[in-house]
């Protein structure tokens, strides 16, 4: 089935169990959209991020969509992950580097994650490959339904979409890693996306 032009709209159905693994067999969640779309949109000028040249290498580039994403705080949790500064990376020797998009959850960094989104996705964006977006909560507690609901369309977008509970610990300066099980799977999703020798694919 080809896939739709409008990624916000509608969210293709996983393959049949690819939800159903058991924690022992647990894999990174399949792609969902993995390269740019025909027909999109490019966001205005104001609303893209921008691209910076960086130097050296990572296993994996983590780039926030606006400033206070915790992109630093997600690279620190993956192993070779640097973050870029809340620009789309450009390596110096031309290759396409691995990047995850995080952003919080809240309507400002989600309507930014979309814009981000929707760069990437009309070709606006320079070339790389793009493993998902990775949301984190913005406060303690239950996130709003509204929010949820949005944080799910907007993950839509992205080739994988990964939501992660606030952890207190980290307001008081404390860097290991949360204990909680959606981070554990998290860290192991990108550490396996990240080792791929082959770009664009999940396994």
């Amino acid at each position: 089935m080809q896939q739709s032009l409008n990624p916000w709209i509608t969210r293709p159905a996983t393959a049949d169990g690819a939800e159903t693994a058991t924690p022992e067999a647990h894999v990174p969640p399949p792609a969902v959209i993995s390269e740019p779309l025909r027909g999109m949109v490019e966001p205005d000028a104001a609303d893209r991020l921008g691209r910076r040249t960086v130097a050296g290498s990572a296993a994996l580039w983590v780039t926030g969509a606006h400033g206070g994403s915790g992109e630093s705080r997600i690279a620190d949790l993956i192993g070779g992950a640097r973050a870029t500064g809340h620009c789309w990376p450009v390596l110096q020797d031309g290759s396409k580097p691995r990047v995850l998009l995080v952003c919080r959850a809240d309507m400002r960094g989600l309507t930014a994650a979309q814009s981000a989104l929707t760069q990437w996705a009309s070709g606006a964006a320079p070339a790389v490959d793009l493993l998902g977006l990775a949301v984190l909560a913005d406060a303690p507690g239950k996130t709003p339904k509204p929010l949820r609901d949005f944080a799910a369309i907007v993950g839509g977008g992205a080739p994988r979409l990964w939501t992660l509970p606030w952890v207190e610990a980290w307001r008081h300066g404390d860097s290991a890693p949360p204990p909680a099980r959606e981070y554990q799977r998290f860290i192991t999703d990108l550490a396996a996306l990240a080792s791929n020798t082959t770009p664009g694919t999940t396994h």
